[in-house]
Order: structure tokens, then C-alpha cells, then sequence
């Protein structure tokens, strides 16, 4: 075979130069079209103060709840609780206090046909808004009214944004979020109102706590997460049977363990991916000791990992 010449192999080495380049810019992504998405998207673990049914003081239940692999815990504000408590059992079991939730939007709420009783919660979010800052949270967990036989749907629509206007000044203050949560209220029962119900408020301040298993009794978690999208600031862990549904009652539909009901956790995180959703995951199911918090946490661990 003839030794090539000096032209000869510059020319065979640009020939390879400009043939390796074709191929990396076509397979190559433009930036602009790059979508990231996450990995995983429920990454962190927290439950609900209430659910500790063990006989400790704030500082071991705290310690308890991270010793079973929890990362936080969301307290109810307003509380009875002293803020220095709080504070010390924060830091010295290094546990998170991701957001809190409103302890009075159940028994005034915000859809209440008496002024002075909305204004009783308003004033009671701007207080847990002030409360989050300071435990380090960064959103407040609002039912935002009740529709019954003597509440309209329409009146409760009206008359909750009118009031929760009045706090979204606090909450752009401290810099926590209004998270919205949809629980059996009989109101803003459709994904697409949903996202509405949020979009009117022209506001940052504002999002949604989405409830998986709250949704599975009248719909699909996996719709209600395409249609809320970014609007999605936390997550509900909670499971739902339909068939104890149908066949014990309504109720009992939440009597099912995590990962046990037909909430289809695999293609909840593949929608919650999908939206660009990662961060937290609450606990709200019926608490315990620490065998029953064990386990719980435990089944959480699997579903965050379905795929």
C-alpha cells in the first residue's frame, strides 16, 4: 500500500474534522427547544403536625419525625403553640417547617355570608402568612370557601377572591405564597375552573396545594395536574379506594394505605414531571405512633419512586 502523501493526509483529516462536526450538530439539541424537566419530582418528605399521636414535647416530636426519614413538618397556624418552642425544636432536630395550614378556614370561612366572620379569616391567614415567614415556610394552605344549601356557588366564588385579595399584600410582604387546596368543599370541582379561579388574581403570590387523593373520588389526579400546571406549589400525599367507596361509603374511600388505593402513582409522577413540578410531598392521612409514622413514611419512599 503507497505511503500517502503530506496533501493527501491534510486533506483525509479534514474530510474527518468536518464529518465528526455534521454529526454532532445533528444530533445535537437546539437550546431553545431544551425542556428540563426533573429527575424525580416528589424529592422531599414532610407530614402534618397533628398526625404525631405520641406523648412528647415539640422538640422529641420533631426529632421523631426525623429520625423516620421525614424532611419537615407543617404546623396549623394560627396555633396555641409559642414560637420560641417552635423555633428550637426546628433547629435543633434540623427537621424543615415547609408551610403551614390555616386553622380557621373550616370554621369561617371565607365564603360565609357574615362579613365580620370572612374578616375573622382574612385576619387569621395574615397571621399564619407572618408565622411561616418566621418558621422559615414558604406557603399557607387555604380552603378558600364552602358551597352548601345556604352558600351559592356563585357567592362563594365572589366573595372568596374579594377577601383573599385583601391578603395577597401580606403574603407579597412576607414573601409566602397563598397555596389553594380543594377538599370536598363542593367548590372549584373542575380542573379548568381551577386554574382559572388562580389566573384572576394576576398574582405570584397565589397558587395551588394539590390534594392527589381528594381528586380521585370525582376525577383523575393526572388531568387535574396537566390542567394546574406551574400553578402546582405543593403536594397532598393521600391515597383513595373506589371501590370501599362504592361499596362501604364515601368516606371509608380514604381508609386505604398509601399506594393501596387507585390514586396511580406512577402516572401522578409522570404528570407532575411532566409540568416541571419538583419539591415536597405532605402526609394528611390518619396519624399514629411511631410504628404507624414508620410506615407511612416508609410507603411514601415507594411512591415517590413508582415509574
Amino acid at each position: 500500500m503507497p505511503t500517502p502523501t503530506r496533501r493527501t493526509f491534510l486533506k483525509q483529516s479534514a474530510v474527518a474534522t468536518a464529518s465528526l462536526a455534521f454529526l454532532s450538530n445533528a444530533c445535537a439539541t437546539p437550546s431553545s427547544k431544551i425542556i428540563s424537566k426533573p429527575a424525580q419530582p416528589l424529592i422531599k418528605k414532610s407530614l402534618k403536625f397533628g398526625m404525631i399521636q405520641e406523648d412528647l414535647s415539640i422538640l422529641d416530636k420533631f426529632k421523631l419525625v426525623k429520625d423516620l426519614g421525614f424532611d419537615g413538618i407543617e404546623l396549623d397556624s394560627p396555633n396555641e403553640l409559642t414560637e420560641k418552642e417552635i423555633l428550637n425544636a426546628r433547629d435543633k432536630s434540623g427537621l424543615e417547617i415547609p408551610g403551614t395550614v390555616n386553622s380557621f378556614h373550616w370554621k369561617m370561612p371565607l365564603s360565609n355570608p357574615d362579613p365580620t366572620v370572612r374578616a375573622k379569616c382574612v385576619e387569621s391567614m395574615k397571621t399564619a402568612l407572618r408565622d411561616t415567614k418566621k418558621y422559615g415556610g414558604t406557603t399557607v394552605l387555604l380552603v378558600p370557601g364552602v358551597v352548601n344549601e345556604k352558600v351559592s356557588y356563585t357567592d362563594a366564588y365572589e366573595r372568596s377572591q374579594a377577601e383573599i385579595r385583601k391578603i395577597l399584600p401580606v403574603a407579597a410582604e412576607t414573601g409566602v405564597k397563598i397555596a389553594i387546596e380543594n377538599v370536598w368543599n363542593n367548590f372549584l370541582i373542575s380542573p379548568l375552573e381551577a386554574a382559572r379561579y388562580i389566573d384572576e388574581f394576576e398574582s405570584p403570590m397565589i397558587g395551588w396545594y394539590f390534594d392527589v387523593g381528594n381528586i380521585v373520588r370525582y376525577g383523575w389526579p393526572t388531568q387535574w395536574i396537566q390542567a394546574l400546571g406551574k400553578r402546582i406549589i405543593k403536594i397532598d400525599i393521600k391515597d383513595y379506594s373506589r371501590k370501599k367507596q362504592t361499596q362501604e361509603g364515601i368516606w371509608e374511600g380514604f381508609k386505604v394505605k398509601l399506594g393501596d388505593g387507585d390514586a396511580n402513582w406512577p402516572a401522578v409522577n409522570a404528570a407532575l414531571k411532566e409540568v416541571g413540578y419538583q419539591g415536597w410531598g405532605s402526609a394528611e392521612v390518619a396519624g399514629g405512633d411511631r410504628v404507624r409514622l414508620q410506615e407511612i413514611s416508609e410507603r411514601m419512599d415507594r411512591l415517590y419512586a413508582a415509574i
